[in-house]
């Protein structure tokens, strides 16, 4: 996986903004958690909530943000930066997890903001942050915090026991979790060239994806990048096949395009495939492999890219069709 933790850049919805919190945030923060309603909701929060911890809190959150242990993030309203709420993710790198969490001030309450927000951070998180599952819970009941989670994409997996600060003790939540398939379905495929292969059963979708070899022997992975399908997984550059293209004019193309490089067809070495079966769609992807092309390889549509030694591709977390070409690239190598 990456050696590097990404740096937080703060995320924006149609109404708000998730940033870190600021040492002037503590006092409304201060008056929008100390009451009762909300705070009966979360865990970690005591009741009374004392004045001096939420100075201490907030500097500890920049602290954990540094480290890549959490992001827990102010709400506030992007018209006048007003905060209306706190939304985080307490993160187990090794279990590639995190735990979603979030509160709106009680006079908030009923704008749609949780559901807006604690998706987009959950669908940041999975596209930035090398996690393979989000986790949430809610008491039972707590109708309301329920409901804003299945909204926005979470599945509900059984009961437990939670220790709440501001109640005393443990009490009964729900648990839920998603993947990046419940917060990003897969597109549907385009509707196939030839009738009779989408009389068959699913349409089959032609995608092209080449290697990228530098001279140290490194092979070149792009990450699909926030608001694409299977968004945060790394994967071999290039695309889908138009109607009437061959795979390496689509190579050629989505190279020009993606990676500001220009590449000659004779560069371009066919070498593996995949197929594999998507729920909408079959997928079936030529790899090819380059050593030589021209100019500087640049993300140009905001994805990161990595280049990895053939033995550390297994580290990276791939989409399912394109797995079985690490351990041929990897051998071949």
């Amino acid at each position: 996986m990456p050696d590097s933790l990404p740096a937080f850049t703060p995320l924006e919805t149609e109404r708000f903004r998730l940033r870190p919190l600021r040492p002037a945030d503590a006092a409304e923060m201060h008056r929008l958690v100390n009451d009762w309603e909300v705070a009966k909701t979360l865990a970690r929060v005591p009741f009374p909530y004392p004045r001096d911890l939420a100075d201490e809190w907030i500097a500890s959150t920049a602290e954990r943000i540094a480290a890549g242990e959490a992001y827990h993030l102010a709400i506030a309203r992007r018209e006048d930066d007003v905060l209306v709420g706190c939304a985080g993710l307490t993160l187990d790198r090794e279990a590639r997890t995190a735990e979603l969490g979030y509160w709106v001030g009680r006079r908030h309450w009923g704008q749609g903001i949780a559901p807006e927000v604690a998706g987009r951070l959950a669908r940041w998180a999975l596209a930035n942050l090398d996690l393979d599952r989000i986790t949430a819970s809610a008491l039972t009941d707590n109708a309301r915090s329920a409901a804003v989670l299945r909204r926005i994409g979470f599945r509900e997996t059984g009961e437990g026991m939670q220790d709440f600060l501001s109640r005393g003790g443990a009490m009964p939540v729900r648990r839920f979790e998603a993947v990046r398939a419940d917060l990003s379905p897969l597109a549907a495929a385009p509707a196939p060239a030839a009738p009779e292969v989408a009389a068959q059963g699913k349409p089959i979708l032609l995608v092209a994806a080449v290697g990228l070899i530098d001279p140290e022997g490194r092979v070149l992975l792009a990450r699909r990048p926030e608001g694409k399908p299977l968004a945060g997984l790394w994967e071999f550059p290039g695309g889908k096949v138009r109607p009437g293209e061959t795979p390496e004019a689509a190579l050629i193309r989505e190279l020009r395009e993606e990676l500001g490089i220009d590449v000659a067809e004779a560069c371009l070495a066919p070498f593996a495939f995949a197929s594999h079966g998507y729920e909408a769609f079959h997928l079936l992807m030529p790899l090819y492999l380059c050593r030589r092309w021209e100019g500087q390889v640049t993300a140009l549509e905001g994805q990161a890219l990595a280049w990895v030694r053939p033995q550390r591709l297994g580290d990276y977390a791939m989409p399912p069709a394109d797995k079985p070409l690490v351990a041929l690239l990897r051998d071949f190598l």
